[in-house]
C-alpha cells in the first residue's frame, strides 16, 4: 500500500500566473472581497492536505479543512443551517445543527472514505487546541464527495494525522483551487473539478458584510454545463473519458456504464453578517439556485449538501454543561425584510466558485491510467470574445 505521508502536502501557495474565471472574461454579477474567496470573511482560516503518489495503490486525494473564527477560537459556536439538494452524501455533525442551530468545531471536507479518519483527525485537533470543547463533546462537520475514478478510494489513502496537517496549515488570504485538498481527485461536468471559492460584499447603509463560499465540485454531466449562457459543455473538444468509455463496466461485473452527472458537491457558506439559525438555513437553501446557473439538474447519484453559517455574535448560542436554568442569551439578526441582498450574494458566488474550480483544475491523470481532462481555457475565451 502507497504511504500517504509520502505523499505531496500542498497547503496555501498560489502558483505562478494562476488563472480565474473572469481572467477568461466571463461576466459575473455582484462586487468580490479583496481575494474573492471565502477567507474574505474576517477571522475565517482555511489550511489543505493534497495528496498524489503513485504506487500500489495511487493517491489523488486529500483534506480541506475550514477554521470559521480561526485556530485561537476552534470550539466557540456559529449559528448555523444545512439544506440538501440530493441527499445522496454525508455531512457529520448535520444533526446538531438541526437540533440546537450551531456547530462548535472545524469544517473538514474530503472524499467518501475518508470521513472517519477525518473526523477522527479532528475530533485529535481539537483535543490539543480546545480541551475545553474537548472534555465535554466533539461533533466535527465532515462532508465528502466521491474521488474513487481517479483515487485509490478503498486504500486507507488519508489518516488522522492529514486532517490534522490541513488544520495546522489554515491560514487567511488568497487560496489555491482545483487539484488541491479534498478536491484533489473530483470530476465536474465531464471535466476536471475540484476546490473552488469566491466572496461577495453586502453594503447597506454604512455597513457592509462579506459572504463567502468554498465548494468542493464532483457533479453535473458534460452536456449540462454552461457559462454565462453558453453551452460550452456540449460543444467541448476536450475528451470526456469518464462519461464516454466502459470504465466502469469492466471494473465491476455486471455493472453498466457510469451515469453521467454522478458524483457530489459540498458547499460552505460563511458570512460576518449577524444572522439567526433559520436564516442560515435560508442561504443554505440558495445554494442550488447558484449551481443551477452551471446547468446542473441535480443527478440521484449525486449528494449535493450545503452548510452555511456566520460568524457573528460571538459567544452567543453556547451549549456548555453547567450553565444556570434560565440563563438568557441576545442575539443580533439582520432583518428579514432585509435580507434579499444575502441570498443574491449567495447565488453569485456559488456560481463564480463553480467555474473557479474548474478553470483552475488542470489536467489529472490518475489509478489505472484513468484520465480527466480540464475545461480548456481558450474555449471559454472564445465564447466571451
Amino acid at each position: 500500500m502507497t504511504d500517504p505521508s509520502a505523499a505531496t502536502a500542498v497547503t496555501l501557495d498560489i502558483p505562478t500566473g494562476t488563472v480565474r474565471a473572469r481572467d477568461l472574461g466571463i461576466p459575473f454579477d455582484g462586487e468580490p472581497g479583496p481575494w474573492n474567496a471565502i477567507t474574505d470573511v474576517p477571522g475565517l482560516e482555511v489550511g489543505y492536505v493534497t495528496l498524489v503518489s503513485d504506487g500500489p495503490d495511487a493517491a489523488r486525494t486529500g483534506v480541506t479543512a475550514i477554521l470559521p473564527r480561526g485556530r485561537d477560537k476552534a470550539g466557540m459556536p456559529c449559528a448555523a443551517g444545512v439544506a440538501v439538494l440530493n441527499g445522496n452524501g454525508e455531512l457529520t455533525g448535520r444533526s446538531w445543527i438541526e437540533e440546537a442551530g450551531q456547530f462548535q468545531t472545524p469544517v473538514a471536507i474530503t472524499n467518501s472514505h475518508a470521513v472517519g479518519a477525518v473526523h477522527r483527525g479532528v475530533d485529535r485537533w481539537l483535543a490539543e487546541h480546545d480541551p475545553a470543547t474537548a472534555a465535554q463533546w466533539m461533533l466535527p462537520v465532515v462532508g465528502e464527495t466521491w474521488d474513487g475514478y481517479l483515487n485509490s478510494i478503498n486504500a486507507d489513502l488519508v489518516r488522522p494525522e492529514h486532517a490534522i496537517a490541513a488544520l495546522d496549515a489554515a491560514a487567511s488570504g488568497p487560496l489555491a483551487e482545483g487539484n488541491v485538498g479534498g478536491g484533489t481527485g473530483m470530476n465536474c461536468y465531464g471535466f476536471k473539478g475540484g476546490t473552488g471559492t469566491a466572496s461577495r460584499i453586502v453594503r447597506g447603509g454604512d455597513a457592509s458584510w462579506t459572504v463567502g463560499v468554498l465548494l468542493q465540485a464532483n457533479f453535473g454531466s458534460r452536456h449540462e454545463l454552461r457559462v454565462g449562457g453558453h453551452p460550452l459543455g456540449r460543444t467541448s473538444a476536450a475528451p470526456n473519458p469518464m462519461e464516454t468509455t466502459d470504465w466502469f463496466e469492466r471494473e465491476v461485473a455486471g455493472a453498466g456504464p457510469a451515469v453521467p452527472g454522478a458524483g457530489s458537491v459540498i458547499v460552505v457558506v460563511a458570512t460576518d453578517a449577524p444572522l439567526l439559525p433559520d436564516q442560515c438555513r435560508a442561504l443554505a437553501r440558495r445554494v442550488p439556485l447558484g449551481l443551477a446557473r452551471t446547468g446542473t439538474t441535480g443527478s440521484h447519484f449525486s449528494g449535493d449538501i450545503f452548510l452555511a453559517f456566520s460568524t457573528a455574535n460571538e459567544g452567543a448560542l453556547a451549549s456548555r454543561m453547567g450553565v444556570p436554568t434560565g440563563t438568557v442569551q441576545t442575539l443580533e439578526h439582520v432583518s428579514w425584510g432585509g435580507i434579499d441582498a444575502f441570498y443574491a450574494a449567495v447565488v453569485e458566488a456559488v456560481e463564480e466558485a463553480v467555474l473557479n474550480a474548474l478553470v483552475a483544475a488542470r489536467d489529472m491523470v490518475g489509478r489505472d491510467g484513468h484520465a480527466s481532462y480540464a475545461l480548456p481555457h481558450d474555449e471559454v475565451r472564445a465564447a466571451f470574445a
